[in-house]
């Protein structure tokens, strides 16, 4: 390592740059083949780092050579796209033969090249393989004569992997797997891999739940060790545990969540004070105080980092012991918690604060619908729930006027339609448009409040902590938004440095009464960057707020989970500084990366899930509206918020040209662009790509 260290520091001074090995050699001193071949082994370890490159018979470091490190996103037909490690330079396409056995997910050194057909410079050459990206992967078994492959899933890995007779573990024919790959083997374009699991038959449901489940990663059962250390926690609430707690049992408390929750980490509580001002409390499970710092239980949950809901299932971040058990506020049990109380004005400015570890009895487990009838005036409802509909209604009058201080400081309120995806009673898989109820947004409010709350106090304090960030738009992605706006002959004057999220939130009040209403909230969602932690303050442009965390979901969250340690640390005086200084970070990072993943499998099981339901409504006609634009295509949403394709080779005949500033398609009798209502006929669905095709059958438009 030593020697390791010294001969990159020559590098880094520019001494051994653009040097070949015999010139090293000299300028080492070096003279005996031994010492040669040890230095050799140690240039032969910064290449395969990634760290230097060996190019015309020259070492260089890979910062200085033109040569460009990133991960491979691979596409079925066979090319790629080099992703930067440097997130400064743009993509990189990567022909299939300049591939040299690199597959999607690996991390690989390119050297620009020119294209031979476009003479574009944004084209590459695999150099070298630093890591393979894919260990595991599920797919179809297709078995052969004394041997077999799996067709992966996933297209972007467009090779079959090849596996032996002995490493099939008994797979057959249609059959979904999961394999390990266990070698890459050089001048065979295969990988090589053993079945480890088989999942079900294709097309059967579970099996490609599963199937999904699995190429993401996940596991469904938690180690042996995590659940060893949950039977050692407690099951209920002692006495002792509510000392130098504040007793909040005897209050008016209620949980407010959906039909199908199961695990309940925020109660809330609200009463209307006499001088017109009102006080708030959030209740927040206290996970932490089951789940301590540096424990197997908690190694797990970061690892995770967060839950992933599927239509018909949950892959939890902790043991159901914890997030339906001791951790959960369920009603009318005593629970720890750690509280946000605050006391708001007629205008919903929070005038005074205070967060405390705490002890509750929920009084009731209410659901959205619930409360939804009592606020529409149900009497059986009213009458059910006497108890608490009162202070429903007191909840129902802060929330607006929370509602109403938000929208004038500028929070951006995207109306896009969410999909509710479930299996009926009698089996059937169900896909409808997601209610907006009134219910949603009382516990939307009071949670933001907490969390802005929650972050303003640790900014304040200077402590290192983990926030949930939102920068503003990027300036590129802005661009085609405002040419996308200026195509409906909507001017705008803003810019990426300029724009602020009233600017938006004027926007789709201008156009809220348009029918292209819905697709503008699409393409300005798909304008935004993308929320993350972030061990720094710099935001959250989106909700328009100075400074903002993730607070109150610590069964789900790790961020969270963390942010309740921190308090705990100052309320109590006993915060590590220098350890949660250094753990912060890693928490941001690992959980926002997390995040993504989990994002993509959800999106990944709603499709298959779209897909199952649209099979039964083929040959069927429906109305929708152009939701995407593309070379090869137009993307229709229907009213039940299914997307399909119609593609170019279906469309009217004509040359077509896309115009990717204005998201046109277009020949010379045709065009179309986003935000049109068309018909369509479901013409069939395509299960390896999770994608429902549509034939244009009416323009209604244009």
């Amino acid at each position: 390592m030593k020697l390791k260290n010294s001969i990159l520091e020559k590098f880094n001074s520019g001494e051994f740059e653009y040097k070949g090995a015999k010139r090293i050699f000299e300028l080492l001193g070096v003279k005996s083949n031994f010492e040669k071949d040890i230095i050799r082994s140690v240039l032969n370890e910064l290449e395969s780092d990634g760290v230097i490159v060996y190019d015309n018979g020259k070492y260089l470091l890979l910062e200085h050579s033109g040569f460009i490190k990133g991960v491979l996103k691979g596409n079925e037909r066979g090319f790629a796209f080099l992703i930067p490690e440097d997130k400064t330079l743009g993509d990189y396409f990567i022909p299939a033969r300049n591939l040299n056995g690199a597959l999607n997910g690996d991390t690989v050194i390119i050297k620009k090249v020119a294209a031979s057909r476009t003479g574009s410079s944004d084209e590459g050459v695999v150099t070298q393989i630093l890591s393979r990206g894919v260990k595991k992967l599920t797919g179809t078994f297709q078995g052969e004569n004394g041997f077999g492959f799996v067709i992966a899933d996933d297209k972007a890995f467009s090779v079959d992997v090849y596996v032996p007779f002995k490493l099939n573990n008994g797979a057959k024919t249609g059959d979904k797997v999961l394999v390990e790959i266990v070698a890459y083997p050089e001048g065979r374009k295969n990988p090589e891999g053993r079945v480890i699991e088989i999942l079900g038959k294709k097309h059967d449901l579970k099996a490609e739940e599963l199937s999904i489940i699995k190429n993401a990663g996940y596991e469904l059962e938690f180690p042996s060790k995590v659940l060893k250390a949950v039977k050692e926690i407690p099951l209920e609430v002692s006495e002792k545990e509510r000392i130098g707690r504040r007793d909040f049992t005897s209050d008016l408390v209620v949980t407010i969540d959906g039909e199908d929750s199961r695990d309940f980490d925020d109660a809330i509580s609200v009463v209307e004070n006499k001088n017109g001002t009102f006080t708030l409390s959030v209740h927040i499970a206290d996970v932490s105080h089951y789940v301590k710092r540096g424990s197997v239980i908690d190694a797990e949950a970061l690892s995770r980092s967060n839950s992933v809901y599927f239509p018909e299932r949950v892959i939890p971040m902790l043991p159901f012991e914890l997030s339906n058990g001791i951790c959960s506020l369920n009603e009318g049990v005593n629970r720890l918690t750690l509280s946000c109380i605050m006391t708001i004005n007629a205008n919903g400015e929070i005038i005074d604060s205070e967060i405390v570890e705490g002890v509750i009895k929920s009084k009731r487990r209410l659901t959205y619908t619930v409360v939804q009838k009592m606020l529409d005036g149900d009497s059986e409802t009213l009458n059910a729930y006497a108890d608490v509909k009162d202070m429903i209604f007191t909840a129902n009058k802060l929330m607006l006027v929370l509602s109403s201080k938000r929208k004038k400081r500028g929070n951006i309120d995207l109306s896009v339609k969410e999909s509710h995806i479930f299996v009926n009673e009698n089996g059937k898989i169900v896909v409808e448009p997601r209610q907006s109820v009134t219910a949603y947004k009382i516990i939307e409010e009071f949670m933001i409040a907490a969390n802005e709350t929650v972050a303003e106090y640790i900014y304040h304090l200077d402590l290192p902590f983990v926030y949930r960030v939102h920068e503003k738009p990027n300036e590129d992605k802005l661009a085609g938004f405002v040419n996308f706006i200026n195509a409906l002959g909507i001017n705008v004057k803003w810019t990426a440095e300029t724009c602020h999220p009233k600017d938006f939130q004027s926007l789709l009040e201008s156009v809220e009464n348009e029918a292209y209403y819905g697709v503008v909230n699409k393409v300005m969602l798909r304008s935004m960057q993308k929320a993350k932690y972030f061990t720094e303050n710099i935001g959250h442009f989106g909700l328009s707020s100075k400074c903002y965390c993730h607070f109150t979901s610590p069964i789900r969250r790790y961020p969270d989970l963390t942010v309740h340690a921190v308090l705990k640390g100052v309320i109590n005086g006993n915060l590590d500084f220098n350890y949660y200084n250094n753990y912060v970070g890693k928490v941001a990072n690992v959980s926002s990366e997390n995040e993504k993943r989990a994002d993509e499998v959800e999106r990944a099981m709603d499709d298959y899930y779209k897909c199952r339901y649209m099979r039964s409504f083929i040959g069927k006609e429906f109305t929708g509206v152009i939701s995407g634009v593309t070379g090869f295509g137009i993307f229709v949403e229907l009213e039940n918020t299914i997307e399909g394709i119609c593609r170019l080779e279906t469309l009217p005949r004509g040359s077509y040209t896309f115009n990717e500033k204005t998201f046109t398609l277009s020949s010379n009798k045709w065009s179309f662009t986003l935000g049109e209502r068309v018909a369509v006929k479901v013409v069939g669905v395509d299960f390896s790509t999770r994608r429902v095709e549509f034939l244009l059958t009416e323009k209604f438009d244009g």
